[in-house]
């Protein structure tokens, strides 16, 4: 048997509840880190399913309880600290994000496990969806997971804060701060609960004027949103924003979205599910490493769909390769055609 369960101190060190000694000693260390609020359905009835492929392929688990995303970003880089090989992350896109913040820029890597409401990475990622009508994907991914091979990706720092998809201002952070967090039912209607979210707070929200200094180049202008992307989905994973985006190139693309009012946002809506916005005037994409964004006025941001602040300002930089992930094969197509040093043994 090689399941250790855990939970996690104060202090941010990890404690045993009970142990198994594993059979053979020379497998690699693994912590499972589970938020027990995510998704739709309670993951702790599906561990022992996980556990299982992971064990098979060399992996010996301890599995954590999140307490908080505090709490999950502080045991994950005490795993990082221990030398442990990977924390897989079962949650939403939030959870993966709070566990990267613990284990940038270490040896530890990534795996993300999708078992929350919206899983924009793993999608990226071509890993299969967990829902009532797919039981057996968190087990299938456990699988694709245990025997994928590490890779260091990019991540964004917002204002000392670590993001892997996206940090938004504007807008979408308008309707994430609405809507996060919310209770489990209400994520059955998560579709329609965000479509009334959209209207509601585009009904209200007439943009903001702001200030962007990227390099050399200055912009000046009334956005609804702003968005720095690391992937190429955006919206819920249900629009393509960036096609050419690769997760290990250094580079991050920042989207102004023009406009004062609700039309102008249903318009910015329809042409990122049909592309349009690739030659929209009224959308603009500014390649960035260091990017800086002001306002009089202050706007609020969200990060990988979860709140995070308001401000008049954001610094974000783009810190190369500074994460281990591990990537299953469909998830390759996101790394940039003959990059150098992105597999890490």
């Amino acid at each position: 048997m090689t399941a250790t369960f855990v939970t996690s101190r104060r202090d941010g060190t990890l404690a045993t509840r009970f142990h198994y000694c594993p059979y053979n000693l020379r497998m690699r260390q693994a912590l499972l880190l589970y938020n027990p609020t995510a998704g739709r359905m309670p993951i702790h009835l599906f561990i022992g399913g996980i556990i299982r492929p992971m064990r098979s392929a060399g992996w010996k688990i301890e599995v954590v309880e999140t307490i908080s995303g505090r709490d999950t970003m502080r045991v994950a880089h005490q795993a990082a600290v221990e030398k442990y090989h990977a924390v897989f992350s079962i949650g939403g896109d939030g959870t993966a994000s709070q566990v990267a913040n613990g284990l940038i820029n270490t040896d530890t890597a990534l795996g993300v496990l999708p078992g929350g409401t919206m899983n924009v990475w793993a999608s990226e990622l071509g890993l299969h969806t967990f829902d009532w009508l797919h039981l057996g994907a968190l087990r299938e991914n456990a699988r694709l997971l245990a025997r994928a091979p590490t890779h260091r990706v990019d991540v964004g720092i917002c204002n000392g804060h670590v993001f892997m998809l996206w940090a938004g201002c504007g807008l979408d952070a308008q309707i994430v701060k609405q809507l996060e967090p919310r209770p489990r039912f209400e994520k059955y209607i998560a579709v329609p609960r965000y479509f009334a979210a959209t209207v509601w707070n585009a009904t209200l929200w007439h943009g903001m004027h702001l200030r962007v200094w990227n390099g050399d180049q200055n912009v000046d202008g009334h956005f609804l949103l702003a968005v720095a992307t690391n992937i190429r989905r955006y919206a819920g994973g249900i629009a393509v924003l960036s096609p050419e985006a690769y997760v290990d190139d250094g580079e991050m693309d920042l989207w102004l979205m023009s406009g004062t009012n609700i039309a102008d946002a249903f318009r910015h809506f329809f042409d990122l599910l049909a592309g349009r916005h690739l030659s929209s005037e009224e959308a603009r994409k500014m390649p960035f490493s260091r990017v800086r964004i002001e306002s009089e006025t202050v706007f609020p941001v969200q990060m990988d769909g979860d709140p995070i602040m308001t401000t008049k300002q954001v610094d974000i930089t783009v810190e190369k390769q500074a994460l281990n992930v591990l990537l299953p094969e469909n998830g390759l197509r996101l790394l940039k055609p003959g990059s150098n040093g992105s597999q890490r043994a």
